[in-house]
């Protein structure tokens, strides 16, 4: 579970009451705070489900003596590319480029993945791509996208259980907007998802707690 960072001036005030007075029961927090034990539990249970407070049986609450940049960098460790992947759109080595922008536009993506005859992964053909090879006089219902995507070894994917973090490195590494999420076969890869700069974005919002 992504644990919301984004504490409320009461939870600050938990944090501190806790740093100073560490063990401390429920009761006596709720005391200092002037509020029910009830009323205090939801904000206990945030606090110590994302991390800043501990808490141990007839002892009470400590502060773990993590700062938000620590818990943020723990939490972005749990984020994989399983749990946030989407549907990859993909298009077959031998249509034309001219299909491909109609798949690309009708689809609302930046990339489309190429596979061949037997579904493996052959190919990656971006806006770019697809731009420059429209530039031009040549007829595109002619040309296949064999002939102007990029081909492997040249392109960088990722797998179901590899860290979103180490992703987002990729894409900013290659300066690419998407990744082909694959599972390595005998044969070569299988496309079975895509994570992009959205899927990326939603990912960290939702580790920020919000919607």
């Amino acid at each position: 579970m992504v644990r919301k960072i984004e504490l409320n001036k009461r939870q600050e005030k938990i944090i501190e009451i806790v740093k100073e007075n560490g063990p401390i029961t429920g009761e006596s927090i709720a005391e200092q705070l002037n509020l029910t034990r009830a009323t205090l539990r939801p904000d206990l249970a945030i606090l110590t489900m994302a991390g800043y407070l501990d808490a141990r049986p007839r002892v009470g609450y400590f502060y773990t003596g993590k700062t938000g940049a620590q818990l943020l960098t723990e939490n972005l460790q749990k984020l994989y590319v399983r749990d946030y992947q989407s549907i990859p759109v993909v298009v077959n080595e031998n249509v034309s480029v001219y299909d491909a922008i109609v798949t690309m536009f009708l689809e609302d993506v930046g990339t489309l993945f190429v596979v061949d005859q037997g579904a493996l992964l052959v190919g990656v053909l971006s806006r770019k791509d697809l731009l420059r090879a429209s530039i031009g006089k040549q007829e595109l219902n002619s040309i296949p996208v064999n002939i102007i995507m990029t081909r492997m070894p040249n392109i960088t994917m990722c797998e179901k259980d590899d860290l979103l973090i180490e992703v987002a490195k990729k894409l900013i590494e290659k300066q690419i907007d998407a990744l082909p999420v694959v599972k390595k076969t005998e044969k070569g890869f299988e496309v079975n998802g895509r994570i992009t700069k959205t899927n990326l974005t939603k990912a960290f919002l939702a580790l920020a707690g919000e919607k």
